[in-house]
């Protein structure tokens, strides 16, 4: 059996262990209302005989509300109610409600000589009669009616759920490959100038697949994890600046065990090196990030040389994926800044995590 299977049964398995549930609770109230009446006559008298026909004159009075409860709550709610056939739900119940209480339509065959004034009195009591059968049914329908809308909405806020988790691992696929490429690229060149750094760097490259494909199936990962595959992709990718870039970086963490979302800052890292290097003009790029409170605060400065029209690969996807991405995990815990002045492109983010 495959996962799938597997997951399909185990959800079986608990919806029908969830209606036991909620029919062993209806029964245990109906049957509360139907014995401890006898019951509580009983212990206190000891009169079994009493306390029989106690019972049965109850069950006598509320058979049909009884019948009525548990055949609208099973059958005619899912039926005919939720099938929007109403004319056919309220008629089905009349038909049924004359069909259980029969005995009162013939009263005069029971007892012929009952005075005028009884009669007013017993139909007084055959509307507080089909008043209590009327509740019942409602009482049924609005119990099934609460128990439906809140399964419907677990049931989307559990397909939602699915749909975030799906949209997050097709956002952080997207980066990985993204990333992977550039970093080939580089190296590729390298293997040119320097065979022994280009070793070097492909052993780095080997530490940081190792990180994205084992450590970042999580949903949280450690900063110090973070931290270190940053660094070495920084390294990685000054691999293709020259003596007229300047990058510096800064890391400040109060607890390298806090916990972020895996890979969450490196496409901006890229977007720095991307757009913020020149080969022939001075370039700067400076990264921080620090941690303190349970406060996380990246920030990232470098200068901006724009593509052309003609080189667009990636352009934009960064900080889509990122803003994204933060929504989706961190919702309003985080703040966005973003700018661009004196040809200093700014960004910051800043998560209570």
């Amino acid at each position: 059996m495959n996962q799938k299977n597997q997951l399909s049964l185990h959800h079986m398995q608990r919806i029908q262990k969830k209606d036991w549930l909620i029919f062993a609770i209806q029964a245990a109230v109906w049957a509360s209302i139907l014995l401890l009446p006898s019951l509580t006559t009983y212990v206190s008298t000891q009169d079994i005989p009493t306390s029989k026909n106690l019972f049965i004159m109850l069950w006598n009075m509320l058979r049909s509300p009884f019948l009525l409860y548990f055949i609208n709550f099973y059958v005619l709610a899912p039926w005919l109610l939720y099938k929007k056939r109403n004319w056919l739900f309220v008629l089905v119940n009349i038909v049924l409600f004359l069909a259980l209480n029969y005995r009162f339509f013939y009263m005069r065959r029971y007892m012929p000589q009952m005075p005028r004034e009884a009669w007013s009195g017993f139909f007084a009591g055959l509307v507080v009669f089909v008043l209590l059968n009327v509740v019942t049914i409602t009482a049924a329908v609005g119990i099934r009616h609460y128990l439906r809308n809140r399964k419907m909405k677990q049931q989307l806020k559990d397909e939602r759920a699915k749909n975030t988790e799906a949209e997050l691992a097709w956002l952080k696929n997207q980066i990985n490959p993204h990333f992977l490429f550039n970093t080939l690229n580089n190296i590729s060149s390298l293997t040119q100038i320097d065979a022994d750094a280009a070793q070097d760097a492909i052993a780095q490259l080997s530490d940081l697949l190792r990180y994205a494909m084992y450590e970042t199936n999580k949903q949280m990962v450690p900063l110090s994890g973070e931290i270190e595959f940053m660094r070495n992709y920084i390294g990685l990718m000054q691999l293709r600046c020259n003596e007229k870039t300047v990058v510096n970086t800064q890391f400040s963490i109060e607890n390298a065990q806090q916990e972020v979302a895996p890979l969450l800052f490196i496409s901006l890292v890229e977007n720095a090196f991307k757009h913020g290097v020149s080969s022939s003009r001075p370039s700067s790029i400076d990264i921080s990030l620090s941690e303190h409170d349970g406060v996380l605060s990246f920030v990232c400065d470098n200068t901006n040389y724009p593509k052309s029209d003609e080189d667009r690969s990636g352009s934009g996807i960064g900080l889509e994926n990122t803003r994204r991405r933060l929504q989706l995990i961190y919702g309003e815990r985080y703040t966005w800044e973003q700018s661009l002045e004196n040809d200093i492109y700014h960004i910051k983010i800043k998560i209570n995590t």
